[in-house]
């Protein structure tokens, strides 16, 4: 059973602590915050010891893995130092999304655990999924054929104003990351956006890119539309079939080229996913399931250096945005 802590105790963090509360390969043995109250109002909530300070958590306690589901600007800024810290203490890390709002950070990060020899993931929870799991098992098995297209699109309602790039930068390490999963590594970006009514924020952008294996894609994402409509949609287009995801796990869809019966899976009422918990469930039971087996750092899902690709995307999108151009991923 690995022992495991969290640094962080926002709404995010608390629902961390609660999974592994529930997960049988993981044991919380301590939470961490510099905001004293939520400190103590989580370790009340998961009966464990309460910290303020990273350094003296992971030497009283030990973990063998730490969450950390830090926040600050853009979502991003408190992300490094900590996972630094565990890394120097010898634990595993499983960090939020983004990896970083800033990418010299970001390739610390990564490059530490590499050194180290240890497991470094992001909550890119999007692709633990029944459906997305599936769609990747069709495209394996050569249903899509040679891939020609990926559209990606997701949308919510976030009234919250941060830095102008605030929207491109916390939304989609999430659909840049699902793009990667399906279609490899992302070589050009275009990207242009818009500020909704009252916003001040590029609020709503779209994005044209090339994949390195010659592929073309888009993705729209919005700050501007209520959640209570769907939220997500991809669609992966080769030359032997096409397969649309509805909803990150409501539905899988696939289309082979030239038959005209799909085939179609549909979450299940019963024994399927309950609601977008589960796909933090789902995530951190894989982070765990891999540290428990010994997995290669490199063979981690969803790993710090997928964090870090998706990043740099974002990176591009926003280069392209101020100088209106194509930009090359760097």
């Amino acid at each position: 059973m690995l022992r495991v802590c969290v640094i962080g105790l926002g709404p995010i963090g608390n629902r961390h602590a609660k999974l592994y509360r529930e997960e049988p390969l993981a044991q919380l043995v301590g939470v961490c915050d510099w905001d004293k109250a939520r400190a103590d109002a989580g370790a009340a909530a998961h009966g464990v010891p309460a910290f303020y300070d990273v350094e003296t958590m992971l030497a009283a306690l030990k973990p063998d893995v730490v969450s950390v589901a830090t926040g600050g600007y853009e979502y991003g800024s408190e992300h490094c130092l900590p996972t630094l810290q565990a890394f120097e203490h010898g634990c595993h890390v499983l960090g939020e999304k983004p990896i970083s709002n800033d990418i010299a950070e970001a390739e610390k990060m990564v490059a530490t655990a590499k050194a180290k020899g240890l497991c470094y993931g992001i909550n890119l929870n999007h692709r633990f999924t029944p459906a997305a799991l599936l769609a990747k098992r069709w495209q394996d098995e050569g249903r899509v054929g040679h891939l020609l297209f990926i559209n990606m699109s997701m949308w919510i309602m976030n009234p919250r104003e941060s830095s102008p790039y605030f929207q491109i930068k916390a939304l989609h390490p999430h659909t840049v990351d699902i793009m990667r999963y399906f279609g490899g590594d992302i070589e050009a970006v275009h990207c242009f956006a818009t500020k909704a009514p009252g916003r001040k924020i590029w609020s709503t952008a779209t994005f044209n890119m090339r994949f390195k294996n010659g592929a073309v894609g888009t993705l729209t994402g919005s700050y501007d539309i209520e959640r209570g409509h769907p939220m997500e949609r991809c669609e992966v287009a080769g030359v032997k079939g096409r397969f649309v995801i509805e909803d990150m796990y409501r539905e899988a869809t696939l289309f082979p080229a030239g038959d005209m019966e799909r085939r179609v899976y549909v979450n299940p009422i019963f024994g399927g996913m309950r609601d977008f918990e589960d796909t933090f469930r789902n995530r951190i039971r894989k982070f765990l399931e891999q540290v428990s087996q010994g997995a290669h750092p490199d063979e981690i899902d969803g790993s710090g250096a997928d964090g870090l690709a998706a990043q740099k995307v974002l990176a591009a999108a926003i280069e392209s945005l101020e100088q209106e151009s194509v930009v090359y991923v760097r």
